[in-house]
């Protein structure tokens, strides 16, 4: 199993030129980072895993930028949106800055994608009913995939219309860089096993891990898929057993870093990645 690292990506945090080195000789096998345009500031929406919202949400940079940053300083290192939030780009611009990102970086992207948990931040950007959220963010999705794949590219979709265009450059990997869907619960394993290309839940937010997997695995056997990579966001810090049960449920890598014990002081980023790195022989045998 590998091992993944997400950060808050904020300016308190180690930048990113000096993060993407540290993972690297520390034997991690990509970094992730997701995003947030904006935080409302009047926002009725309850932080998902309980509690007050930390404040490093309203001071995350640009995810696209810190990779840039971290793939010119760190040559191996996949580069992981987790989770980019589609639904709040124009596509064609995205699009674009995900095929570039991958054409500098040699091929090197993962796309994370989700639907994010902030009802009010959706609704400044499009108008969606949150009941259609995982809908649109399906269509947005199959048309990157027809903006990356086809050199004329079309698709007519219930969110997204359009005729032939040149979307150019298209990614280094064909047909596109592996799309992981970052959802939990029944509709959004529904949806990862209909269009993503893997799984990428956050522990903390399925309950019973091992009888969750073992469902998705289930449902994407239905669907004729039996080969979903799974990629584990494990919140917290957790142990080394908790990780090699993860590998032992058959699960490709797991992502670490968030919610971590102190995640609010950057001081401790050396010392957690040291933690992690020392279980890497264990968790890859």
């Amino acid at each position: 199993m590998k091992v993944g690292y997400t950060t808050m990506n904020t300016p308190a945090d180690i930048a990113p030129p000096v993060l993407g080195p540290l993972l690297e000789s520390a034997g991690f096998d990509s970094i992730w980072i997701g995003e947030h345009s904006h935080i409302p500031v009047s926002r009725a929406t309850p932080y998902p895993t309980g509690g007050d919202m930390p404040w490093q949400y309203t001071t995350m940079m640009d995810p696209f930028l810190s990779l840039m940053q971290i793939g010119d300083h760190a040559p191996s290192l996949l580069l992981g949106l987790g989770v980019a939030l589609p639904l709040e780009h124009d596509v064609f611009v995205l699009a674009k800055q995900v095929a570039t990102l991958d054409v500098l970086s040699g091929g090197r992207v993962q796309f994370g994608v989700g639907v994010g948990w902030n009802r009010e931040e959706l609704a400044n950007h499009r108008d969606v009913k949150w009941s259609m959220r995982y809908r649109a963010l399906a269509d947005c999705v199959a048309a990157l995939r027809a903006l990356w794949t086809n050199d004329e590219s079309e698709h007519h979709g219930e969110w997204y219309d359009f005729d032939k265009v040149w979307s150019r450059p298209k990614p280094v990997q064909r047909p596109h860089p592996p799309i992981w869907c970052g959802t939990g619960g029944k509709l959004g394993t529904q949806h990862a096993v209909a269009w993503a290309d893997g799984w990428m839940p956050l522990d903390v937010t399925l309950g019973d891990v091992q009888k969750r997997v073992t469902k998705f695995r289930q449902v994407a056997s239905e669907a004729g898929r039996t080969d979903v990579p799974i990629s584990m966001v494990a919140f917290g810090d957790p142990t080394l057993d908790t990780l090699l049960h993860y590998r032992d449920l058959g699960i490709e890598r797991v992502i670490v870093g968030s919610g971590r014990d102190g995640w609010e002081d950057p001081t401790g980023v050396p010392a957690f990645i040291d933690r992690y790195a020392a279980m890497i022989d264990r968790l890859a045998s």
